[in-house]
């Protein structure tokens, strides 16, 4: 019975990654259409696919971002269908900031490093960004159960981090749209609840949860 409950989780498990990927698998079908030579039609990333990438990638960062903060009120609320995924929605939103830093750094700036540094230091949204992912880069490689027992309590002060790359994103969303801010308000709005979401339950000693050791993701708190 515990084996076929230990199948049963890694094959839903791998359904979870599986969906997980399924944009950034569009992404690289997208890129072939669009840069390659067989393409047959509009390209499908329009007719900057560079921009189009960056943007797509850093939408998708966001996305999993949220969803990996969503995961703990959620749970809170009884929902605990997307806990034990936590951790994989964590580093998803790592490996698509990823994917936005190294399109603007190699099809963008054609790894021109100097450029890069360069960019960081003068472009306010750019060091906005790039802070965020700094971040969580710090989240990913310290998401891991080795990494929780080693730091004990300071891991879970490093993890509030966050919540800090969140606001920082949207800040790096809307400082780089410049002048249609609808889709950076619905994000910010997103962000903003899940923020008031976690003082509220902090104000409230029995709605708090135990810490989750087995749990090792990037999104505790």
């Amino acid at each position: 019975m515990a084996r076929s409950n230990q199948r049963r989780q890694a094959v839903v498990h791998g359904l979870v990654v599986l969906a997980c990927a399924l944009p950034a698998l569009w992404l690289v079908f997208a890129s072939w259409q669009s840069f390659g030579d067989a393409r047959t039609g509009p390209p499908p990333l329009g007719a900057n696919p560079v921009e189009a990438l960056e943007r797509d990638t850093g939408i998708w960062a966001l996305r999993f971002l949220l969803l990996t903060l969503a995961v703990t009120p959620l749970r809170r609320l009884g929902w605990r269908t997307l806990a034990p995924y936590r951790r994989t929605f964590g580093l998803t939103a790592f490996a698509y900031a990823a994917l936005h830093f190294s399109t603007f750094i190699g099809l963008d700036l054609g790894f021109d490093f100097a450029a890069v540094v360069e960019d960081i230091e003068k472009r306010p949204y750019i060091t906005v960004g790039f802070t965020a992912f700094l971040i969580l880069l710090a989240l990913a490689l310290t998401s891991t159960r080795a990494a929780m027992k080693r730091l004990g309590r300071r891991w879970t002060l490093l993890h509030r981090g966050i919540y800090l790359a969140a606001v920082l994103v949207i800040v790096h969303f809307a400082w780089l749209v410049k002048a249609d801010f609808r889709e950076p308000i619905i994000y910010g709005s997103c962000v903003a609840g899940l923020l008031v979401a976690r003082v509220w339950s902090r104000r409230r000693p029995t709605a708090r949860l135990a810490p989750r050791p087995s749990a090792g993701d990037s999104s505790q708190p």
